[in-house]
């Protein structure tokens, strides 16, 4: 039986809620599926070789990848020609998103890997400001659908490659500050006590380890990646995330919401670019339906 793993790195969920739209269909086409998900202890990494079909898959951060996938392609060993492709989510669909990958593919490719494929696909932010549930649901919809028909092409070793931005790997290298200044940031996190009932959710929850425990007192150290996993499902909105608090969004969304339409705040915000990508997304489930 062929087989394929997607190494996954998800903070609030996006990105692996992708990844299992994808596990199930090409398990639906006969390609038995593991997700490797991705934390820093790296444990029991698979080794690429061993498997038919390779993906990558992250949320977007600062319009680069986490440091942990950087850190994850550094890591794999070299191979010969090995075929891979990326999904990725973010929050919006603006051109600059393109460049995610760069510094993470060209690791790779010195290590003898080939890309052939890679996919934006728009979730609801966990930073920055909340979309709407209506929003949430339209995205998760077109995600649904989106998926299925990608991950057969990607079966069918369909190159689909993203557009180029001017200056584009300057860009995504300057900002990489990110994986640094996110490092301090996450040092300087407060958890409200007031607030906090103690169930060590976030520490648990970490992927880095950034968080302890001890005697009810929490220490941060120097590794937040900035996933936002902790204050994004902190049950009673406990965390205050430092530099980037009046951004910080907590709970989770109603991604099967089906009521009246609820009006954005932010309705101005990548207004053509939500348009073109709904448009877009709308055109291909289309011209698929019959497959």
């Amino acid at each position: 039986m062929a087989n394929a793993i997607i190494y996954v790195f998800s903070g609030t969920g996006n990105t692996e809620k992708i990844c299992r739209l994808y596990k199930d269909e090409f398990e639906k086409n006969g390609v038995q599926t593991t997700l490797y998900k991705v934390t820093s202890n790296f444990d029991n990494l698979p080794n690429p070789n061993d498997f038919e079909y390779v993906g990558f898959a992250y949320p977007i951060h600062a319009f680069n990848a986490p440091k942990i996938m950087i850190t994850l392609a550094r890591k794999l060993p070299k191979v010969s020609g090995k075929k891979y492709f990326v999904l990725k989510s973010s929050g919006e669909p603006l051109r600059v998103n393109n460049i995610s990958s760069y510094k993470m593919k060209g690791i790779l490719k010195r290590k003898g890997y080939e890309e052939f494929s890679e996919y934006h696909y728009i979730m609801p932010y966990n930073m920055i400001f909340r979309h709407t549930d209506t929003m949430a649901a339209n995205m998760w919809s077109a995600a649904r659908e989106l998926a299925p028909i990608e991950a057969r092409e990607v079966l069918a070793g369909k190159e689909h490659k993203l557009k180029g931005v001017p200056f584009g790997h300057f860009v995504a290298w300057l900002l990489r500050i990110e994986h640094h200044a996110m490092r301090v940031n996450g040092k300087m996190f407060r958890v409200k006590k007031k607030d906090c009932i103690g169930c060590g959710a976030c520490a648990k929850n970490c992927p880095v380890g950034n968080i302890v425990i001890k005697d009810g007192k929490f220490k941060f150290h120097g590794d937040c990646l900035m996933c936002a996993r902790c204050s994004f499902n902190c049950p009673t909105d406990a965390f205050n995330i430092a530099l980037l608090n009046g951004w910080r969004v907590n709970g989770k969304y109603n991604l099967s919401y089906d009521g009246e339409p609820q009006k954005p705040n932010h309705a101005w915000y990548c207004k053509k670019a939500y348009k073109r990508y709904f448009a877009n997304a709308e055109k291909k489930i289309n011209e698929n339906k019959n497959n």
